[in-house]
């Protein structure tokens, strides 16, 4: 129900509804309060040099006035958004539209002029002229004042947010402050216990599927947002099963197709397929909520849209490399949890896809380094992000693929035909990012007959 939850927040704060909804509902409270108070002249005395003064025309021209510029206003408004939306498509590529449409700041300006256009027209209702019979609601109007008046300082804010969103360089710090999070939250937090804690040999997961074991189906198409895994491991311990996941978050699910397996057959009930389809969220687009490679999907789509012919702008693309370094980093120190998920009795209870680091840099490097080989500060910044997050990599496997990735680097950079010294800048960086991941001179690797990767 968490993952579900959190999915579900995560399209929600990517909607421009949403905020606008409730500041919007929370105008109308507002325009409720202050007439139930102006409804008491004891709690509001008229003569206040604070409050607004003047005949029921006067209030009406008033509101009527702010109620109008703000209806235009909010129409100026999204027209930018718009526009910018569609420059951000153009630049950066139409995956990066979510990450304008979950802007927070966006959101309140809209929401900003929407809500006063709706408080102006809620106190203009109450307003009265005549003999006997007139209200003028003046805390109300003083308040529609006050509003109107932020409403100018948030247009200028608007306007100084779009030009600054639009930068690369926050839009690529914002998409890797998002990445940071999918780190921080996926691989602190355990399914289960791992084998290795509690002294567990490693399990062996069947090859194929026989009559033996049950594949519920999906119910629908389109891609796994996140997987129920408190659920699915009280499901299977409920149920005494062990459940083999046949797919990861961000993977494109099509009807009919399997979930996972469950065995042994004869304690699995067809009736039971709706329960386990539950606790699969599946939806027209990836979400970063279990998916560590969609933001870094779209680092890398910057990047190498930056690397075009079209647009050619590798400062771009190396500011995306550093932040990719930098998520490399982070997800080095962690540690990777085990596939085998076991109960609190120490049973075996789910059997996840695997997840290595060796994985996910394929994913945040190898298109940069396909499409900026002919860069050759492209190339240079690669292996610069590789050397530093040797530096932080214990595990003998995640230096070995990072080896892996500078001797590919150094191989398309041997192919782009550069000059010998550029050539000779990057063999220089090429062996310090070796001696510093294998703890060996590339010297000694060649008396050897072998590349550092090889050898790894």
């Amino acid at each position: 129900m968490k993952s579900r939850v959190s999915n579900l927040w995560e399209q929600v704060r990517a909607s421009f509804w949403f905020v606008p909804a409730l500041m919007a509902l929370s105008a109308a409270a507002l325009s409720m309060v202050t007439l139930m108070i102006d409804g008491r002249p004891q709690l509001v005395g008229e003569d206040s040099g604070w409050f607004w003064s003047g005949e029921p025309q006067g209030a009406r021209d008033m509101l009527t006035t702010i109620a109008g510029s703000m209806i235009t206003v909010a129409g100026i408004a999204f027209s930018i958004t718009i526009v910018a939306l569609t420059l951000a498509a153009n630049q950066f590529g139409p995956r990066l539209l979510r990450s304008f449409m979950r802007d927070t700041g966006n959101q309140v300006v809209l929401g900003t002029f929407v809500a006063t256009f709706i408080y102006c027209l809620l106190v203009l209702r109450v307003v009265r002229g005549g003999d006997g019979a007139s209200f003028v609601p003046h805390l109300s109007i003083t308040v529609a004042v006050v509003l109107a008046i932020a409403s100018i300082g948030v247009l200028v804010y608007f306007i100084h947010h779009v030009s600054v969103s639009l930068q690369v360089e926050n839009l690529a710090a914002g998409i890797a402050s998002e990445l940071s999070e999918v780190i921080e939250n996926m691989f602190p937090e355990k399914l289960g216990t791992s084998p290795s804690e509690t002294g567990k040999e490693i399990f062996l997961v069947p090859d194929s599927v026989d009559d033996k074991v049950v594949v519920p189906a999906a119910r629908r198409s389109g891609y796994l947002q996140a997987i129920e895994n408190e659920s699915l491991l009280a499901f299977a311990q409920q149920h005494d099963l062990v459940l083999c996941l046949h797919c990861a978050p961000g993977e494109f699910i099509r009807e009919g197709g399997a979930l996972l397996s469950a065995w042994p057959a004869e304690r699995y009930r067809d009736e039971l397929d709706a329960d386990v389809a539950a606790m699969f969220v599946i939806g027209r687009h990836r979400t970063p909520t279990q998916d560590v490679n969609y933001p870094l999907q779209q680092l890398v789509s910057i990047a190498v849209r930056a690397l075009s012919p079209g647009i050619n702008d590798p400062f771009s693309a190396i500011t995306c490399i550093d932040w990719i370094g930098n998520g490399l980093r982070q997800l080095a120190e962690r540690r990777i949890p085990s596939r085998f998920r076991l109960d609190g009795n120490g049973c075996l209870r789910v059997i996840a896809p695997p997840l290595t680091f060796a994985e996910v840099a394929e994913v945040a490097l190898n298109q940069i380094r396909q499409f900026g080989a002919g860069h050759v500060a492209v190339m240079l910044r690669l292996l610069e992000a590789i050397e530093s997050n040797g530096q932080r990599a214990e595990r003998p496997e995640d230096r070995a693929a990072l080896i892996q990735h500078a001797h590919w680097i150094l191989n398309e950079v041997k192919r782009a035909g550069h000059q010998s010294r550029d050539l000779e800048t990057v063999e220089r960086l090429y062996r310090k990012v070796i001696e510093a991941l294998s703890g060996e001179s590339t010297n000694q690797t060649e008396e050897a007959g072998t590349t550092p990767s090889e050898r790894a």
